[in-house]
C-alpha cells in the first residue's frame, strides 16, 4: 500500500487503503479494525433524505468489496429500509457466509412498520425487534445490539437495557451498546450489563459535552463510534455542505486528500477507542473512505481543527 504523504508533499494519499492501517480496537472479545462501514446509504432510503432505491447490484459490490478491504465492522439495522431495498437483506445476500472476523451491529428500540412509519418499542417487544434483525441477517446471535435512544429527552435506559441484557444472557445477543446517549445513560446501562461501545453523533465542530462523553468512554474501555463524523450532526445527506470550512480544505489540500478523508481521520485521532462507520453506497467513495485510516494530521492541524470555527468564515 502507498504511504500516506505529508503536509506539502505532491502526490496524494493512497487511493486504496486497507482498513487496518487505521489500528483497531477490541469490542468486549472481538477485535475490529477502526474504520467501518455504516449501511443506512445502501438502501437509498427516502425516510433519511436519501433520494429513492439504490441499485441493487452497486449495493452488494460495495459490501463485498469493503471486506476485501479489511472492512470487519458493518453497522445496520432492520428500520434501514427503502421501498426495494433493506440494509440486512443486502449485508445477508452479499457476505452469507459470512468471514469468522465480521462484526455486524444493529440497533433496537426505534421501528418503522412496512409503510414507512416510525414506532417506539415498548421492553417487551425488544425481543421481537432482536428477532427480526436474526431473521433478516440469518445469523443465530447478533454480535451486537445498540440500544438506539430517541431525540427527545429520555431520562433512563434501565427498563429496556435490562431486557437486552437478559437477551444478552440467552445467547441471542453477544455484546451490548447504547447510541444517542449521555454519560449518565452510560453509567446506568453499565451498572445493568457491560457496555462496549457509545454511537453518537460527533465530528469537527462537535459541542464540548460530545468531547466530554468520548474522554469518559476513553477512561473507561468503551468504544466510541461517532456517526455523521463526515457530514456533521443532522447532516445525514449533505455531507457536501460541510466541507464549506476553509480549514478542512486547506488541510485537505496539504496532504492531497478529500475533505471528507481529513474529517475521518480527525476523528480517528481522537483517541484508540473511536471507531468511524462512514456509510455510503458508491464504491470510489468507499476506498477513499478506507484509505482516510492511512492520513495522519499533525498536531497543529489538529489543533486548528479542532479549535471554534471564526465568524468570518
Amino acid at each position: 500500500m502507498d504511504l500516506v504523504c505529508r503536509a506539502g508533499e505532491d502526490a496524494p494519499i493512497s487511493r486504496v487503503g486497507d482498513a487496518a492501517a487505521a489500528g483497531t480496537w477490541r469490542l468486549g472479545d472481538l477485535t475490529v479494525n477502526r474504520i467501518g462501514l455504516g449501511a443506512m446509504r445502501l438502501t437509498g432510503d427516502a425516510a433519511f433524505g436519501l433520494g429513492g432505491p439504490s441499485d441493487r447490484g452497486r449495493a452488494i459490490r460495495v459490501l463485498r468489496r469493503a471486506v476485501e478491504l479489511g472492512v470487519n465492522h458493518i453497522d445496520t439495522a432492520a428500520f434501514y429500509f427503502s421501498s426495494l431495498r433493506s440494509a440486512n437483506e443486502l449485508i445477508n445476500t452479499a457476505l452469507r457466509p459470512y468471514p469468522d472476523d465480521l462484526i455486524i451491529a444493529t440497533k433496537v428500540w426505534p421501528g418503522r412498520d412496512s409503510s414507512g412509519e416510525w414506532w417506539w418499542a415498548t421492553p417487551a417487544q425488544l425481543r421481537g425487534q432482536v428477532e427480526e434483525n436474526l431473521r433478516q441477517l440469518g445469523r443465530d446471535h447478533l454480535d451486537l445490539v445498540n440500544l438506539r435512544l430517541p431525540r427527545r429527552r429520555v431520562d433512563s435506559v434501565g427498563e429496556h437495557f435490562e431486557v437486552l441484557a437478559g437477551l444478552r444472557d440467552a445467547g441471542l445477543i453477544r455484546h451490548l451498546g447504547i447510541s444517542n446517549a449521555t454519560a449518565g445513560h452510560l453509567a446506568e446501562a453499565r451498572s445493568i450489563a457491560p457496555v462496549v461501545c457509545v454511537q453518537n453523533a460527533y465530528g469537527i465542530g462537535a459541542p464540548a459535552e460530545a468531547h466530554a462523553l468520548l474522554r469518559v468512554c476513553g477512561e473507561q474501555g468503551v468504544a466510541f463510534v461517532p456517526f455523521f463524523s463526515i457530514a456533521g450532526e443532522g447532516r445525514e445527506v449533505d455531507a457536501a455542505a460541510a466541507e464549506d470550512d476553509v480549514r478542512v480544505r486547506a488541510v485537505a489540500r496539504a496532504h492531497g486528500a478529500t475533505a471528507a478523508q481529513v474529517r475521518l481521520a480527525w476523528a480517528l485521532h481522537q483517541g484508540p477507542h473511536v471507531l468511524v462507520i462512514p456509510g455510503t453506497g458508491d464504491p470510489d467513495h468507499l476506498i477513499e473512505n478506507v484509505a482516510a485510516g492511512s492520513l495522519r494530521l499533525t498536531d497543529e492541524e489538529l489543533v486548528r481543527l479542532s479549535a471554534p470555527v471564526p465568524e468570518d468564515e
